[in-house]
């Protein structure tokens, strides 16, 4: 079944970002613009409309009923503000976006500085490390990217305080994670009114998501 969404939905010129099936025969596909790495503003692809998710229902109606696949509600949607990172391309896609990520098992030993050794969850920048020379390019291949994300821990304000601005920033500190690492990573849930392309700085000075999360 998912080979046959995945061919229908890359067929139809979209990128295929989840399929599940929920209790009651619910079928829900999630789709995207394709990437388009020479974008000059990161995101810039467009949003998926609603005319977006009604071609690709049609479709797919016609490919799970030729194919004799039962469900009983399908359900075709864009990604949202909070888009899963799945695979290496989607790291490569949202570099410099402000992310949530959480590990499969605690920092550990690898903990430093003011970072707890049982953390698992961030929220930061995501930004790429490159391979070093004589591996393949990360742009060629993103399998080849090292990965990090950067944050600040920002104390957190009291009901009704106001920061202060002679108060120095927190450091920035940075974790470098490899994909195996990750057991779940999204696009921080922020209300982006300029839109999926802005940058990470307009997005983290408007609210703190620079600030990790524990």
């Amino acid at each position: 079944m998912k080979e046959i969404v995945a061919q229908t939905v890359a067929g139809l010129g979209y990128d295929l970002v989840a399929t599940e099936w929920s209790a009651g025969g619910l079928l829900r596909v999630t789709i995207d613009r394709p990437w388009q790495p020479d974008a000059p503003v990161p995101g810039d692809e467009g949003l998926v409309t609603v005319d977006d998710c009604e071609r690709v229902t049609r479709q797919l109606q016609f490919a799970l009923d030729v194919d004799s696949i039962e469900y009983r509600r399908l359900e075709v949607s864009s990604p949202g503000i909070d888009r899963p990172l799945r695979h290496a391309r989607d790291f490569e896609r949202f570099v410099g976006s402000v992310v949530d990520i959480t590990l499969k098992a605690p920092l550990g030993a690898a903990a430093q500085g003011q970072v707890a050794a049982n953390r698992k969850k961030f929220r930061g920048t995501l930004e790429r490390v490159d391979a070093p020379s004589g591996v393949a390019s990360a742009a060629a291949d993103p399998q080849a990217a090292g990965w990090q994300i950067v944050w600040r821990d920002e104390p957190a304000l009291k009901p009704g305080q106001k920061p202060g601005r002679k108060r120095p920033p927190a450091p920035l500190q940075a974790l470098a994670f490899t994909l195996d690492e990750v057991r779940e990573a999204r696009l921080a849930p922020i209300v982006n009114f300029k839109g999926r392309g802005s940058s990470a700085a307009e997005q983290a000075g408007r609210t703190p998501e620079s600030n990790g999360i524990d």
